[in-house]
């Protein structure tokens, strides 16, 4: 077996920003999801323009279609798709544990790995860390996410425990083939991705601490947050996240995985979380709901949705926000978009998607100014 070795690559840094495979990462930063290689309704060059600079892929999704193998004869994620910006491939644990509780008879999840017994990935019987991590280094990504057994939502204390175990045992699976890849392929600090392990216990502060410190026993690059950030009555958990990120080491990311409204953003940031990740700007511009400052950004981060489908709209032909310098406020009204919504045309989603993308990039650059 490879010794595990933990490398600290952030020597003479601070935790406003790290060095990735050459590309400087400022903190704190928000990605958002382009589960299958794309934020959906919009391009590469969308993306970099709304002020975005990097992204999270879900490994799981990509390995179904369009195959990794496609993937790797690309060239890699980035160029398969057209970006040069950061790449976060997660494991795919959150969504595996969904499809699997939510269809019984799709597969099972053991100690050794996922076994599917159906649907698309049924060749290929189990799904391993040693597997996630390899097929992570095929995608060529930058920041590399543990497979974690995601904690069930309300579930009891043998589960979470049960949860835990699964967890460390899956880190350690990880960090040992993430080294022996490393070796493999003759990378070296400077050239090689990150990894991060994920930190698990639902609502059990003893079963967090635990995770946490076990996981910093394996040593890893920086850690995440895992589990449902939400409490029993479907706001923020606040206490859970701030003891979990009390946990992290302050030399690396702490990665606030599945966190991201504007509001959790700024709480988040001042828990010493330092990257966010969330579906919710670019699906809600999909679904009509925009989001917008109420005051300028510099002066007030206190955000409100604008429902643009709604007939008050329908005259208005101002921008959808007077502190936004997004490609779509520059061009376009509210009353232009109204009128793309009511009839269904898929310009809509990329305008609203490029302008909510841009609300949160601008969101990032106050914070980073605290």
């Amino acid at each position: 077996m490879i010794p595990l070795i933990f490398v600290n690559m952030y020597n003479g840094e601070t935790m406003n920003e790290i060095t990735i495979k050459g590309q400087k990462l400022k903190f704190p930063v928000y990605f958002p999801d382009g589960t299958r290689a794309v934020v959906r309704a919009i391009d590469s060059q969308d993306i970099k323009n709304a002020g975005i600079e990097g992204i999270v892929v879900i490994t799981y999704h990509l390995m179904t279609q369009p195959g990794i193998s496609v993937i790797k004869q690309a060239g890699g994620i980035k160029k398969f798709m057209n970006w040069d910006g950061i790449v976060a491939s997660d494991s795919g644990g959150f969504q595996i544990f969904s499809m699997i509780h939510r269809c019984k008879g799709l597969g099972k999840i053991t100690d050794e790995g996922v076994r599917f017994t159906r649907g698309s990935m049924k060749d290929k019987k189990v799904f391993t860390p040693e597997q996630s991590i390899q097929t992570q280094f095929d995608l060529d990504s930058d920041i590399m996410i543990c497979f974690d057994d995601f904690t069930p939502y309300r579930a009891n204390p043998d589960q979470i425990k049960e949860s835990v175990d699964r967890t460390i045992l899956w880190a350690r699976r990880c960090k040992e083939e993430f080294e022996k890849q490393i070796q493999r392929q003759k990378l070296t600090d400077a050239t090689r991705p990150i990894l991060l392990g994920v930190i698990q216990g639902a609502d059990s502060l003893k079963e967090r601490e635990r995770c946490a410190k076990e996981l910093q026993k394996i040593g890893f690059d920086g850690y995440g947050f895992g589990g449902w950030p939400l409490d029993e009555n479907g706001d923020f958990d606040y206490k859970i996240a701030k003891f979990t990120a009390e946990l992290m080491p302050d030399n690396g990311p702490k990665f606030a995985l599945g966190v991201g409204t504007p509001e959790s953003i700024v709480e988040g940031q001042k828990m010493d979380y330092t990257i966010f990740d969330c579906v919710l700007p670019t699906r809600d511009g999909r679904h009509k709901r925009l989001y917008n400052f109420k005051k300028d950004p510099s002066q007030s981060l206190e955000t409100e949705y604008l429902y643009i489908h709604r007939e008050r709209y329908m005259r208005d032909f101002n921008p959808i926000s007077d502190y936004c310098d997004c490609y779509t406020c520059k061009n376009y009204t509210r009353a232009y978009l109204n009128h793309l919504f009511k009839i269904e045309d898929t310009l809509a989603y990329r305008l609203a998607t490029i302008h909510n993308l841009r609300t949160y990039s601008r969101l990032i650059d106050e914070l980073r100014k605290q």
